[in-house]
């Protein structure tokens, strides 16, 4: 663990990690000048966003008066949407393909069955697509068999035009998908099942490029490198950390902190070839040379809240110390008012994590991200949420790093 003597952090770089997402990181820049100014106004400090300066990964920098402190932050996105983008452009029927070999990689090896023990949100939420995207075929072959017994009555032989609709309106439903998101989250699962929760070859080459990132930041006059790794990033954080610690390239006089937010990590863990993450997972947990805090909240029915990711997996070693796994206790966190107005968003409440509370607790993610304390000063001696889940469920414990 870091020396236990806290010290003010005046510099610091902090590589996010975004999950499956297809969009430009400039989306998260935006999240975090409204929010940012939104949680000052709140809490009663100082957030400033300026334009990045420098080579590296998109990012921009932020000067904070925090807690009496001034704070100069230099954030950067390590993007991966271009691989995502890539795995998203399947044909429809390519993806109805995707659908079946993603459920059978789920059913077939008992994953989908021990998930459905830690968390029914996910689940749910691994469900959906599945079950949307067959309610669109259905619905298409109705519509085109009753489009094609009106046709009949005009000509027997103009039944068979009723079999137009079913690419029409299959296309129609995917043009929408921004308001059902069905073909995005089909897509995202499809990702990870693709290689049974191995990391797919171009999504390696891309985690080697985030540690050379880390490694650089280290390297810097920051007092403390700060990774984050939100949904399906936090376990591509994992590795890209646990490779770096094995590597013996993290000096032990500079804080490296590693926050997971609103992370899935089981939906992988459990899957029969994902031993890189296991091993990952467990050598993490036993590393005195990093702070690892976990972030879920049982509001967020997109994450395995409250789970911890080492132990459920099957893997936490007997020397485990992290990860540390605290709830966003959304309910109490926002107020009454504001948690009514976003409780049925559950997109949008994925993302909470990086934006404002009007109550908040100890967990706020611009003091985190731009005040004057490390992680692991902010949360020393904070004890884990007595309702995590810890119990191993997971199948598959094999290990490969």
């Amino acid at each position: 663990m870091q020396d236990p003597e806290r010290q003010i952090v005046q510099r610091r770089k902090v590589l996010y990690i975004p999950g499956y997402d297809p969009f430009h990181p400039r989306r998260y820049r935006e999240l975090y000048r409204r929010e940012g100014t939104a949680q000052a106004a709140h809490s009663g400090y100082d957030v400033t966003l300026a334009p990045k300066t420098g080579d590296g990964p998109y990012g921009w920098s932020i000067d904070a008066h925090i807690e009496s402190y001034d704070v100069h932050t230099d954030m950067q996105v390590l993007v991966w949407s271009d691989i995502v983008k890539t795995s998203m452009n399947p044909s429809i029927v390519s993806t109805y393909a995707l659908l079946a070999r993603t459920a059978w990689t789920y059913f077939g090896t008992g994953a989908l069955f021990r998930l459905m023990r830690l968390r029914q949100g996910p689940i749910i939420a691994a469900l959906y697509p599945v079950g949307f995207l067959i309610v669109q075929l259905v619905l298409a072959v109705v519509v085109a068999y009753g489009v094609g017994l009106g046709a009949a009555h005009l000509h027997p032989w103009l039944w068979p035009t009723g079999l137009v609709m079913i690419p029409i309106l299959l296309w129609l439903f995917r043009k929408h998908d921004n308001k059902f998101f069905a073909y995005y989250l089909m897509h995202d699962y499809a990702f990870s099942a693709r290689f049974r929760g191995a990391n797919p070859p171009a999504l390696e080459v891309r985690m080697t490029e985030f540690g050379a990132h880390v490694r650089r930041a280290l390297a810097s006059d920051a007092e403390e490198v700060l990774v984050i790794g939100h949904s399906s990033g936090a376990h591509l954080a994992v590795s890209v950390l646990a490779d770096l610690l094995r590597s013996g390239d993290v000096p032990k006089t500079k804080p490296l902190s590693f926050l997971s937010l609103g992370q899935v990590i089981p939906m992988v863990s459990f899957l029969p070839d994902a031993d890189r993450l296991r091993a990952d997972l467990a050598y993490l947990s036993s590393s005195d040379a990093i702070t690892w805090v976990d972030v879920t909240a049982p509001g967020d029915g997109c994450s395995f809240a409250l789970c911890d990711p080492v132990s459920v997996t099957g893997v936490a070693p007997a020397e485990k110390r992290w990860p540390l796994v605290l709830s966003a206790a959304f309910s109490q966190t926002l107020s009454p008012e504001r948690w009514r107005a976003l409780k049925r968003r559950y997109f949008r409440l994925h993302f909470q994590y990086m934006c404002a509370f009007d109550r908040p607790g100890d967990y706020d993610y611009f003091r985190i991200t731009a005040g004057p304390q490390t992680l692991s000063d902010r949360f020393s001696g904070r004890k884990p949420s007595k309702s995590r889940i810890e119990d191993p469920i997971s199948g598959y414990t094999s290990q490969r790093s």
